[in-house]
């Protein structure tokens, strides 16, 4: 899913209970983010050396290396504050990891347990302990059992030794591929077409490698949800709610409200702002898919995941009768109130422009921290203009896969002059002019 999608997605939901004065967690705790970063990369080097004992040779040491190649990035990420630590989220995580893995009977050697300023609704394990829960998993679920869902999942990756059998997967593709590079220096004719078909039959084969383990991750988790005692039908729930996520009707912003927020003093609204690029003379019915995406998705269809659990764990009751708890819900609150300041950490500056005229729009909304927000999203693409980078931060119109309200912003946005932006920017700043 595109990111402009999850903002567009996020706003269906209710923010009636935004905080008036709310201050975004603080992300200023170098010490404890040092500390994880000593840790980590020791425990790192010693998983490494273990899978290049484990797996000999060359193989051993691509391995290692693919490892060591994301074990850096992430190492990047945590640098540039996109983890929070000691705050209620990581504080509530634990517990509910500790919980499962003390049902389960189970032990992890190094499990890490982190929470990311991320608004998707997704969580991610990776082979040497590392547990990741992004913060906008909890705008999604519906309690502490559904959240608990998607851990056990995670928990089932990592027991099952995915990512290093992926890993394998994908080196074994690669070996297939030099020999038949090799076999194509023979042919003669349809040269092309013969290298996509065999590309094509490799990328279908390692996306079903990766669906599969999708399915065991779902299988496992569900026994390790069963055993830790949170209500069944909402393993299946969470599924549900994550199907929203896929399919759920973008919320559109109206053209009233780009000129309540843009008609501004001594700087009136234009309604060349509002121009659309013109694309009628693209036909799309000519464009083919070469490559079948559902073949490649690696995420089975929400759809199809729930029916192989309803036909590997069947329940007679498919309502949850779980309520969330008090410090879910506070969790819940915050983590609504942290969508744009995750954007903007996120560098998603035009994204988050749109994302607080959504919230805007809506009458029970706190205006103040929205236009605090807006006015912080538009200093950035100022800057970004002036520098001739706004690429970086703002998409270009692509009527094949964005709505037509997300069109309409980006329109708007490109029509904006240099002087516009900077006086938008310091009218919501409340900087003098």
């Amino acid at each position: 899913m595109n990111r402009f999608l999850l903002v567009l997605i996020l706003s269906v939901f209710s923010f009636s209970n935004a905080q008036n004065n709310y201050k975004p967690i603080d992300t200023a705790d170098y010490l404890l983010r040092k500390n994880f970063l000593t840790t980590y990369i020791k425990d790192s080097e010693t998983y490494n050396k273990k899978q290049r004992e484990k797996y000999e040779g060359k193989t051993g040491r691509e391995i290692s290396a693919a490892l060591s190649r994301f074990q850096k990035d992430f190492q990047d990420e945590v640098k540039n504050k996109n983890f929070v630590f000691n705050t209620a989220f990581n504080q509530y995580v634990n517990q509910l990891v500790e919980q499962i893995l003390k049902s389960n009977s189970l032990d992890f050697p190094n499990l890490k347990v982190l929470v990311e300023k991320d608004n998707s609704p997704n969580a991610y394990c990776m082979g040497d302990g590392t547990l990741v829960v992004n913060m906008g998993l909890f705008n999604w679920v519906d309690n502490e059992g559904q959240l608990a869902s998607v851990i056990c999942h995670e928990l089932g990756h990592l027991f099952l030794d995915h990512s290093i059998k992926i890993q394998l997967e994908n080196i074994q593709l690669g070996k297939d591929g030099k020999a038949e590079a090799k076999t194509l220096t023979l042919v003669q004719n349809n040269k092309g077409e013969k290298a996509h078909q065999f590309y094509k039959r490799q990328l279908y084969k390692f996306s079903a490698q990766k669906r599969k383990q999708e399915n065991e991750a779902d299988s496992l988790g569900y026994i390790y949800y069963q055993k830790s005692n949170f209500s069944r039908p909402d393993f299946r729930k969470a599924l549900l709610n994550l199907k929203k996520y896929d399919t759920i009707s973008p919320k559109m912003v109206k053209v009233e409200t780009y000129k309540q927020f843009f008609d501004l003093p001594n700087h009136p609204f234009k309604e060349q702002w509002m121009k659309k690029e013109d694309f009628s003379g693209y036909d799309y019915s000519h464009y083919k898919e070469k490559i079948d995406k559902d073949s490649v998705a690696s995420h089975p269809e929400i759809e199809a995941r729930i029916q192989y659990l309803d036909k590997h764990f069947p329940l007679q009751d498919l309502v949850s009768k779980e309520e969330p708890k008090p410090d879910f819900l506070d969790l819940q609150k915050i983590a609504k109130m942290e969508v744009l300041p995750n954007f903007y950490q996120s560098e998603d500056y035009g994204v988050g422009i749109y994302s607080a005229l959504q919230f805007l729009q809506k009458e029970d909304s706190d205006k103040d921290y929205y236009k605090y927000w807006l006015g912080k999203n538009f200093e950035k693409i100022y800057e970004a203009r002036k520098n001739y980078k706004l690429n970086r931060y703002l998409d270009r119109v692509d009527p094949k896969n964005q709505s037509e309200s997300y069109q309409q912003f980006l329109n708007f946005m490109w029509n904006l002059s240099l002087d516009d932006i900077k006086y938008i920017t310091e009218f919501y700043n409340k900087k003098s002019l």
